[in-house]
């Protein structure tokens, strides 16, 4: 019997469009171009005779299996995904969306835009906004204190700026 896992929270529902662009794209391209190209090398693979001891052939099977499970994923996700594409009337208030800057307590400035969880990259400072920070920015406006709890802490930070910039 395997180790229990509780189920996990449910992650929000929400995309901008660039994120949902960039998840179509990433499903096309599993779809209309890698598989059909991986589906060819297991066919050939597999007309070279004997699959036990055939690296090629096994290797292929496991590709198509990642490719398959990536594109049923997507797929899914695709459908329950709520697209946001307009800016909040309050652009005083920090909400999905936003970009925001913030304060440490050293002086340090840290920008962040908030985003759903599938499109989250901390290089371009795209946080999840069901990450603890966003959670606690969420609804504050410029010149709040918000703390979060880390995992050397708690952490202080000043809102010194909430932006919001059209959706293409």
């Amino acid at each position: 019997m395997g180790r229990y896992r509780p189920p996990r929270k449910p992650s929000s529902k929400y995309i901008t469009p660039e994120g949902k662009a960039r998840m179509e794209e990433e499903l096309r391209y599993l779809w209309k171009e890698k598989r059909p190209v991986v589906t060819q090398s297991v066919s050939e693979a597999a007309a070279q005779g004997d699959r036990s001891e055939n690296a090629e052939y096994i290797y292929g099977k496991k590709q198509l299996r990642e490719i398959d499970s990536r594109v049923r994923f997507l797929s899914k996700r695709l459908d329950d995904m709520v697209e946001v594409d307009r800016i909040p009337e309050d652009k005083t208030k920090v909400f999905f969306g936003a970009w925001v800057e913030l304060e440490d307590e050293e002086g340090n400035v840290k920008q962040f835009r908030i985003v759903g969880p599938d499109e989250f990259d901390v290089k371009l400072g795209f946080i999840s906004m069901d990450s603890p920070l966003a959670q606690a920015l969420l609804n504050k406006r410029e010149g709040d204190d918000i703390s979060v709890q880390g995992p050397n802490g708690v952490l202080e930070y000043y809102l010194s700026k909430v932006q919001y910039v059209p959706f293409a």
